[in-house]
């Protein structure tokens, strides 16, 4: 398990990475790591509440559709935070089937709100997390034909949510881009520039081998704050 406190903006973070269990199935060792998550941020004063973001990894389709089953059963009501979930068996350093990757955050005001809000129609997944003046947007996906038209699908998509958080895109701090492992990432930066997208604070990219959908070829998610 892999721990990191950091601040970002007037905010502090913990990050939490795990990966489960070699050897039990991907509800167990998902549940498992919850409880080991919890006990840490407990030492940091937060708890599971204080999730912003969780993302599951699978080392192959079944164990992420699992491993997002059992998340989807930890995270209800208020709790519940900006996800995604991702295929990809470079992702493990071990022989466990499922992972966790988990970001919490110490709000400015311990009474701080949570708003979970839903697509409209809902989805098994929030749109985004409003949070102590932060916005966390679930991992956004496109079945378009091509990759170069995703990615526009998932931009036009992610424009539509910050309208619906009464923000727009000068207030999005970091883009987290995940792109299908053999797909020319070359694509993904030049239509980013064109969207006058690539001028935000903090981009990063990461390879992965599938998503929830067999046509997916991308998924982005977003951070944003209200200022």
């Amino acid at each position: 398990m892999k721990i990191k406190l950091f601040n970002w903006l007037g905010r502090g973070f913990v990050e939490i990475v795990g990966e489960g269990k070699a050897g039990v199935t991907p509800e167990k060792a998902v549940n498992e790591l919850f409880k080991r998550f919890e006990a840490e941020l407990q030492l940091h004063g937060l708890s599971l509440d204080n999730t912003a973001r969780a993302r599951v990894w699978g080392k192959d389709k079944d164990a992420r559709t699992l491993a997002t089953a059992a998340r989807s059963k930890v995270f209800t009501g208020k709790r519940r935070a900006a996800s995604s979930s991702f295929i990809s068996a470079e992702w493990f350093d071990s022989r466990a089937s499922a992972g966790l990757e988990l970001l919490a955050m110490r709000p400015l005001d311990g009474a701080a709100a949570r708003d979970p809000v839903d697509f409209e129609p809902p989805r098994n997944y929030v749109c985004y997390l409003d949070y102590d003046a932060w916005f966390f947007f679930s991992g956004f996906t496109s079945e378009a034909p091509s990759l170069e038209k995703q990615v526009v699908d998932v931009l036009a998509a992610i424009d539509s949510a910050l309208v619906r958080a009464r923000s727009d895109w000068s207030r999005v701090v970091k883009l987290s881009v995940f792109v299908q492992r053999g797909q020319d990432l070359e694509i993904v930066r030049r239509v980013l520039t064109s969207a006058s997208r690539m001028n935000i604070p903090e981009i990063e990219f990461s390879f992965v081998d599938g998503f929830a959908g067999e046509k997916n070829l991308l998924e982005i998610e977003a951070t944003a704050v209200r200022r």
